[in-house]
């Protein structure tokens, strides 16, 4: 337990990257990227903090400063009541961006979240992330933190890709659009890491996590999703609300029963089959009308493919089965005209339909029960557990047009039918799907993660220059160059004692430490302040060379170095130094047979189905490093930089072997500055915050501390120069 903010109790940080997340009046359907996540997560943040064991409750999600999109998403703080709030992180661009698009800025929202968590003063119980990339972030925050990590998938990238394929699209178009292998690939390392996994039905972990190879049943729990039962009630008696005068200029009866659907424009919610149904059944068309929920649009024309396709769809098929004046398909609707929407279909003796081709849980169908409207639901996914658990309601095949006309039109006309579904869902969500129900089962869950261990205290160094400054360069060894770079280099040492006091400086590589100091030695360049080998694994202060205690308690969390050693012994095709010269945090093997050596990939999954916990990092093509999953230059890096109080956007960062990637991402200011860099870290040549330097070695170290200008804004350049160093 901690205090925070006055209440003891336990701190929760969620994250949520994407969508547009705000506490009132929720976009649902604006795009793809703001369906039922979104109010999943505002109402778990807001149902926790109401929990007397919980003294504080942060939901992270990222900052949108754009003219398309509403203000309040550009606050840096919302306070959601009962000490919830959101925090929104800077990261990439400022306009609102579609989720496949945010991947490269991730690092960067580490930093900020890490950043607002530091400035609080407390470390979280726990880090809860939701969808692929908030995993991704919360990986790395539950990492540097020493914290347990939870994670909600909502939707998984090896599902979509498997219905996209058959679908027909190709698979150079799918990973194009939607970056699938970089999501796959975070799903795996979120089912690896993550201490617990929440998801809403038993099928998911059937038929959705049972994709995935690191998927362990074990860690996870079915804790299905909450539904406000303050918003969504019963109508009353005299019910009136303003949509009905939207529905008004579409429906010639609209007393009639309704057939409601409620989603997004997405061609997986199957909207086409249900206009099918209805334009097909004559006595439907008599009796009842239609209403489809779409999102929210101005001119489709201007939509994306995906969301234009399916509303243009829409629209052809009413005018085909000509359903004017029986059909109703509004342009705008507010996130409080939902609740509105099912008391209408109760009011009306209509029915509230999900004829999704699949649905994950289906969020909108146990709101639509809490509000007595009855609910016809597809029998792929979550909907069989709320059908199961309510009894309100029947599945249907979503690929039968003629079937779900047939049910609709039966359900409708048998009144007993339908007033024993209505009473039943009023009461059994209630029962089932409350929140107070939902936070209730997940406290149960997790209050076994909430021992964490305690940040490591900082060294006891009151003498040292890292106690003095604001700014620190940090250079990969390689960037340090060879004889051939001694008058740059001799000019960069120059620089540094010229600044001794202003600017920490520290040297990292993937080497051991003695191999490290010889080749400083050999350099001529003096010892550094901060000194990080071996990958991460070590951290050593001052001329004394003292070491990091704390981080090598942090990072030997579940290391098991003798099973990692025996493990890589036992691999054909690899060669081992001896157990004398390893790295306590390390173990450093060769290849020494790329014929008879399985594959890296193969050998990581050998590791989780082992179940050890070790990440393995390639130096180069025959030789890699296993170490412990918290251990990496780039946490060590922040870990470093948090320990002596120094931000990370005043670390000047200057490597280009492979293994710098995550030391380059984020919020540090990065310049890659070897012959070899762009082949080794393509993927950083986008970022904003990182120079390919045109000079290479100690130069290139020397054009990245002018162009940052570092030792006096330490920050970028108001404009890059269009012929100078490229981005």
């Amino acid at each position: 337990m901690t205090k925070t903010g006055g209440r003891d109790g336990l701190y929760i940080c969620l994250v949520s990257v994407h969508g547009l997340i705000r506490g009132e009046n929720l976009e649902l359907g604006r795009d793809a990227d703001t369906g039922g996540q979104t109010l999943y997560v505002v109402e778990l943040a807001r149902a926790l903090a109401r929990r007397p064991e919980v003294a504080r409750v942060d939901l992270f999600t990222r900052r949108v400063v754009d003219p398309r999109v509403d203000a309040d998403y550009a606050q840096p703080e919302e306070d959601l009541g009962d000490n919830a709030h959101i925090i929104r992180i800077d990261a990439g661009p400022e306009e609102y961006l579609p989720k496949e698009r945010l991947w490269d800025y991730l690092n960067c929202f580490v930093d900020g979240a890490l950043a607002h968590i530091d400035q609080l003063g407390v470390t979280p119980a726990l880090i809860h992330s939701h969808y692929a990339d908030a995993g991704y972030v919360g990986v790395r925050l539950a990492h540097h933190l020493g914290v347990p990590l939870a994670h909600t998938g909502h939707s998984l990238g090896r599902v979509k890709r498997r219905r996209l394929l058959a679908r027909g699209e190709s698979s150079a178009t799918i990973e194009s659009t939607y970056a699938m292998s970089t999501r796959i690939r975070a799903e795996e390392e979120v089912l690896l890491a993550a201490d617990l996994v929440v998801v809403s039905t038993g099928q998911e972990i059937e038929e959705q996590y049972g994709l995935y190879d690191w998927a362990d049943p074990e860690k996870m729990t079915v804790i299905p999703p909450g539904v406000n039962l303050e918003r969504f009630t019963p109508p009353p008696e005299q019910f009136a609300p303003p949509i009905c005068d939207e529905l008004k200029r579409f429906l010639r009866e609209p007393e009639r029963p309704m057939v409601l659907a409620l989603s997004r424009p997405d061609e997986r919610k199957n909207i086409a089959t249900l206009i099918e149904a209805f334009g097909a059944h004559p006595e439907l068309r008599q009796q009842a009308n239609l209403v489809v929920i779409a999102g929210n649009r101005d001119d489709i024309r201007d939509m994306d493919a995906g969301p234009r396709k399916v509303l243009t769809d829409i629209l052809l098929l009413i005018d085909y089965h000509d359903l004017y004046g029986v059909a109703a398909y509004p342009r705008h609707h507010q996130s409080d005209d939902v609740p509105d929407l099912y008391r209408l279909v109760t009011r009306s003796g209509g029915v509230f339909i999900n004829p999704a081709l699949t649905e994950p849980f289906g969020l909108t169908l146990i709101e639509a029960a809490a509000a007595g409207a009855p609910i016809l639901a597809t029998e792929d996914g979550g909907p069989r557990d709320i059908i199961a658990a309510c009894e309100n309601g029947e599945l249907i095949d979503p690929l039968d047009a003629e079937g779900i006309g047939e049910r609709i039109a039966a359900l409708l006309g048998d009144r007993e039918r339908w007033r024993r579904y209505s009473e039943n869902g009023v009461r059994r969500v209630r029962e089932c799907y409350s929140w107070d129900a939902h936070v209730e089962s997940y406290l149960e869950r997790v209050v076994g993660l909430f021992e964490g261990e305690a940040r490591a205290v900082r060294p006891s160094l009151p003498d040292h220059v890292l106690t003095q400054v604001d700014r620190a360069l940090v250079v990969e060894l390689a960037a340090l160059g060879d004889s051939t770079d001694a008058a740059m280099r001799r000019r960069l040492v120059e620089t540094l004692r010229a600044h001794r006091r202003q600017a920490g400086f520290a040297v990292v590589s993937d080497r051991p430490r003695r191999e490290v100091l010889a080749a400083l030695k050999e350099l001529g360049v003096p010892t550094p302040d901060v000194l990080i080998t071996r990958g991460g694994t070590q951290i050593h202060y001052g001329p004394r060379l003292s070491r990091d205690e704390g981080w090598s308690r942090h990072i030997g969390y579940a290391w098991q170095p003798d099973r990692v050693y025996n493990l890589l012994a036992q691999t054909p095709g690899v060669e081992l130094r001896s157990r004398a010269v390893q790295g306590v945090h390390a173990v450093h093997a060769f290849i020494a047979d790329t014929d008879a050596f399985p594959g890296f990939e193969a050998l990581e999954n050998q590791l989780h189905q082992l179940d050890i916990h070790a990440n393995l990092v390639r130096l180069s093509r025959n030789e890699l490093l296993a170490m412990p999953v918290r251990a990496s230059k780039g946490f060590a890096l922040r870990y470093f930089a948090t320990q002596w109080g120094i931000a990370l956007d005043h670390l000047l960062v200057a490597g280009g072997v492979a293994t710098d990637e995550d030391m380059l991402r984020g919020n540090p200011l990065g310049a890659v500055v070897t012959a070899d860099g762009a082949q080794e870290l393509p993927g950083l040549t986008d970022l904003d915050r990182v120079i390919f330097t045109r000079a290479q070695g100690p130069g290139g170290v020397l054009e990245a501390i002018e162009h940052y200008d570092f030792f006096g804004a330490c920050a970028l350049p108001a404009e890059s120069p269009s012929d100078g160093v490229a981005s």
